[in-house]
């Protein structure tokens, strides 16, 4: 069986239709994994999308509540939100969720910005100016809808960031899942807090998605963390 990543126009197109492929394994954007779909119909190939997506990371009132914002900060922040099963959606419940955000703020604050080759650092720089440019157009979109921006939203003034394409760590609070940032793949460090009252509603935002490559629960009682995660439409939760 040959497995090929990776899409170039005409290259990826000839692998994807050619029969003497066996399979293709594609991780990338939803827009060029339906590329990958369409091309390989022809041949009924064996096909693996890894594409885009929001997942949604849920925490439950009777949560670890450390355990949770470590969580979260590694859901989100890892590799600067440059991932695509990142939990860019942090679904809050109302009883909870003050506490939550101060202690998460106060986290964000604390992770050291800059040279991604050093130890010590914990957000390095995105790929390339461009998705810089990507990323500070959603946080705009962010603010011009009324989310409450918590922390970072800027490029850091740090000398130690003036090489890289340094983006904040940014946490929006009181989200709208109908707002652009709750629904657009940013692909970086980006946090939407997203408040609910009822696991209900939490489930019903949650799968409100184009997206559903992942997912995260938080609980202590096993029962109701495994009844979301039954209920959630996503490939890995």
């Amino acid at each position: 069986v040959n497995i090929i990543t990776g899409y170039g126009e005409d290259a990826g197109a000839e692998l994807c239709r050619n029969p003497l492929v066996d399979k293709i394994a594609f991780t990338g954007s939803t827009e060029v994994g339906r590329l990958v779909m369409q091309n390989a119909a022809g041949t009924l190939k064996k096909i693996t999308l890894e594409c885009g997506g929001k997942s949604a990371n849920i925490v439950l009132d009777d949560a670890d509540l450390e355990m949770a914002v470590d969580g979260s900060l590694y859901a989100m922040f890892y590799h600067q939100g440059q991932c695509c099963e990142a939990g860019t959606r942090l679904f809050l419940p109302d009883s909870i969720a003050d506490e939550f955000v101060e202690r998460m703020v106060v986290r964000v604050r604390a992770m050291r910005t800059g040279d991604p080759m050093q130890p010590s650092t914990d957000i390095g720089p995105l790929i390339s100016q461009r998705q810089r440019e990507t990323v500070l157009g959603y946080i705009a979109q962010g603010n011009n809808a009324g989310a409450i921006l918590k922390t970072g939203g800027g490029v850091p003034s740090d000398p130690a960031c003036a090489r890289g394409f340094f983006v904040e760590p940014t946490v929006f609070d009181r989200v709208s899942n109908a707002w652009t940032i709750a629904r657009e793949e940013i692909f970086g460090p980006v946090l939407s807090v997203i408040r609910y009252s009822s696991t209900d509603e939490a489930l019903r935002m949650a799968n409100d998605s184009p997206f559903g490559l992942g997912g995260g629960v938080w609980s202590k009682d096993p029962e109701k963390a495994m009844h979301i995660a039954r209920n959630l439409r996503a490939g890995t939760v």
